[in-house]
Order: structure tokens, then sequence, then C-alpha cells
């Protein structure tokens, strides 16, 4: 215990002026969930938790959360993982907010693909627009074909309809995404399980991985992984596009913007399980 009274006012005016900066971001709905000062988050990554822990978080909100990442070239400056870790993060914000529980990524993707003139495979980014000349980027290393994609989902809902779940949000990498959308609506006839995901009805108010590399993941990379961001790698003639970028100026991205960015996607998923009964 600090005994020292100035040292425990300045302890509580730094704790009040974190309280009001959280406030001046979140939403009441989204604060009023948020832990106390000082409390440490719960434990929300399915791999990390005890039976006991596990039968406590599915009794609670029986949702189940899928990251669909990739492994694969996200510019010079952000890490191969980028799909996997805003996905998970944005869905472990989600589950500690919400209730539920978040399963591993998937780092295995579908991607439109064809080969290069000297026989070479080229995979999604390597031939986009902002790719001069196309050729396979350095890392990617994610792409099964469409058919054993929808195999490991497939498995995965059955696994977590075993085990308990009652609704599952899957969200990531792009073209993950759009199987996800596509099929969503005969899994959960199949599956018997709410599905959740970024649908056309959400799309344009959705704010995380809604580019590729530039403005929006690197903001989205600066909030979660700051030290894992180097936009030092990025070229600093702002005439020069960096290879492999989609969307807007990577350069122009700050951490305040891509928390704004997760608070409105958690937002959006809770309005979605509120609406279907689930909280």
């Amino acid at each position: 215990m600090n005994s020292d009274p100035k040292s425990s006012r300045r302890e509580w005016i730094q704790n009040g002026i974190g309280v009001l900066s959280l406030a001046a971001v979140y939403p009441s709905s989204v604060l009023s969930q948020a832990p106390e000062p000082g409390e440490p988050s719960p434990k929300v990554r399915y791999a990390e938790l005890l039976p006991h822990e596990f039968r406590k978080r599915l009794q609670e909100r029986p949702i189940a959360y899928l990251p669909l990442g990739t492994l694969e070239w996200h510019g010079e400056h952000l890490p191969l993982g980028a799909d996997a870790i805003q996905s998970e993060e944005l869905m472990m914000e989600c589950a500690r907010q919400c209730g539920g529980i978040v399963m591993p990524p998937i780092h295995l993707g579908p991607d439109r693909a064809k080969p290069a003139e000297d026989g070479t495979l080229l995979i999604g980014m390597d031939y986009a627009d902002s790719t001069t000349p196309p050729r396979a980027l350095e890392g990617s290393c994610y792409w099964i074909p469409l058919g054993l994609h929808l195999q490991i989902v497939d498995a995965i809902l059955a696994q977590l309809k075993r085990a308990g779940f009652r609704a599952v949000f899957a969200d990531g990498h792009g073209p993950s995404r759009t199987s996800w959308v596509e099929n969503r609506k005969e899994r959960e006839a199949r599956f018997g399980l709410q599905l959740f995901g970024v649908t056309p009805e959400i799309r344009d108010q959705w704010k995380s991985q809604m580019d590729h590399a530039a403005r929006n993941e690197t903001s989205l990379m600066m909030h979660y992984r700051p030290g894992g961001v180097d936009l030092s790698r990025l070229p600093a003639d702002r005439a020069l596009w960096p290879q492999g970028v989609a969307g807007e100026d990577p350069r122009d991205a700050t951490a305040g913007h891509g928390k704004e960015c997760m608070v409105k996607s958690v937002e959006i998923v809770r309005r979605l399980f509120t609406q279907a009964g689930l909280l």
C-alpha cells in the first residue's frame, strides 16, 4: 500500500484522466462493459481457457469468434500476419465487451490465382494494379483452393456446434470474408447456428480491414501493435506509391484513427448481437 498522500493523489488524478479519455472515445454502451481501472482483462482466447473458465464463458454467452487470417504481404511496413492480427484483436475486444470466446485464427485462405509467364503462380496482390510489375510478393504463404477452405470452415463449425456454441462471427482476409458471407445462409440452415459477418447491409459502416495495407489497415495495426509498424519502410516521396498497397495512403495512418475504426466496428457487432437476441 502506498502511504504517500501526494503519490496517492497523483495516481488518483492519472486514473481519472484515463477514464475521461476512454469516455471520450468509447460510446457509453461499450464503456459500461469495459473492465474497471486496474481490473485485468478477461481471458477470451479459446486456447488459453481452463475447462471451468470455458464452461463459464460458454454458459454466459455461447458466441464464438473466428478470425480469418493469412500470412500475406502487407506492404514493406506491416507484418505478414496483419490479417490475423487485426481480426483476432478486434474479436478479442468484441468478446471483452459482448462476451464469447475467440477461436485461433485460420492462416490459410482462398484468393484469386493465375500462372505467370515463367510458370510461377501469382496469388492475390501479386498481380494487383498496385504491384508493378506483377510478381510473387515476398512472404505470402497462405493460399489454398476455395473448396478446401470451405471444408476447413465447415469442420470448425461442426466442432463449435458440438461444443455448445449457438452463434459465430467471422471476418478478416478479404476473399475469406467474401466466402464466409456468400455461404452464411446455407451454413446456418445446415449447422443450426446463427452466423454473422460483414454482409452487404453493414459493409458501408464497417471500419475494420477495408483496404490492403493502406490507411485503414495501417492505422489499425498502429493501434493494436504499434511496435510492429515501420512507416520508414515506405517511400518518403509521396509521388511514389508503395508496392502492393491498395486504398488511401498508409503514410497518413494514425493509431488514433485505428482506435476509432475498432470502436465503430465493435459497436456494429454489438448491434448485430442485440438485434439477434443474443445480448
